[in-house]
């Protein structure tokens, strides 16, 4: 049975990381560690979750430094620590007992696995489905993930192009081949960068629907139509852009970004009609934040 290390961030969240916690150690999978990566948190955070947590590994972060760097900080030390596989989960789940021998599993049985995700529900919504494998739009330069009226791919064990970063197994020999998460990127858009350079280094990257989580959708980032996530969607999802442009012809990527403006300019309208002024202006600030950022 290979051992398994898994890595919370938490940032000021010591609520559910506890809960999620208390969630793992009564998985079937006994073959495991926790690390968790305290990024800075400005509450009583840690002093938390060490007097409550036993037979935890706990890192401190002297700053933020957003989910891939957090997570960075855990998988340097997994890996020196003879980790071989890695999973990055986040702090605001829950998890079924099974949850991580199915994943387990999926590299035993697609040998050129890299990174194997699974079906994730919503919670408390626990009948509805979050994700269940996803792809990579590359006219909107975004991860999407599968609609399961369209797709009807939930209950199939596929590859497919992208995995969330709320929950991804990955073996070590991935990081030592392609690096660890790309830090540029802060919050959101890391794990689709990801996905993209496991690809190109030819590994398979796969959805296993037996393996099942709960995710408090929007926790972390104060919900998808927050202000601090609208601008960092904004920004990243523009450097991503620059990153992958030869992804696409030159036409293509010249209509990509006449839509991404113009339904950039289209948002920021309807948000000053409803006189949502903060929102507006974190569409502008992200791609203020963009334009400055150079794209290596």
């Amino acid at each position: 049975m290979p051992i398994v290390y898994i890595i919370l961030v938490n940032y000021n969240g010591y609520k559910d990381t506890i809960e999620c916690v208390h969630s793992l150690k009564k998985i079937s999978y006994s073959n495991f560690k926790i690390i968790i990566v305290d990024n800075a948190s400005t509450n009583n955070s840690l002093e938390k979750i060490s007097s409550e947590l036993n037979n935890t590994i706990i890192l401190k972060s002297n700053h933020n430094l957003g989910f891939a760097g957090g997570n960075n900080i855990g998988i340097q030390y997994a890996l020196k620590d003879g980790a071989q596989y890695i999973l990055l989960l986040n702090n605001d789940t829950l998890v079924q007992k099974d949850f991580l021998g199915y994943m387990v599993k999926s590299f035993s049985t697609n040998k050129n696995a890299g990174i194997v995700g699974c079906k994730i529900m919503n919670f408390p919504q626990k009948d509805k489905i979050w994700y269940c494998g996803g792809r990579i739009n590359w006219f909107k330069f975004i991860g999407e993930h599968f609609v399961i009226e369209k797709d009807n791919i939930c209950e199939q064990e596929i590859k497919c192009d992208f995995v969330t970063g709320c929950c991804m197994l990955i073996k070590k020999e991935v990081f030592e081949e392609v690096g660890m998460l790309p830090e540029d990127y802060f919050m959101y858009f890391e794990d689709v960068d990801f996905c993209v350079k496991v690809s190109e280094n030819k590994y398979d990257i796969v959805y296993n629907p037996k393996s099942i989580i709960y995710h408090k959708v929007g926790t972390s980032g104060g919900g998808k139509q927050s202000s601090f996530s609208i601008r960092w969607c904004t920004r990243n999802r523009l450097i991503f852009m620059k990153r992958y442009r030869e992804r696409v012809k030159k036409s293509n990527f010249f209509l990509s970004n006449v839509f991404f403006f113009t339904s950039r300019f289209i948002k920021i309208i309807m948000y000053i009609i409803k006189f949502q002024f903060s929102k507006a202006m974190a569409i502008i600030q992200g791609i203020m934040d963009a334009h400055k950022y150079k794209v290596l």
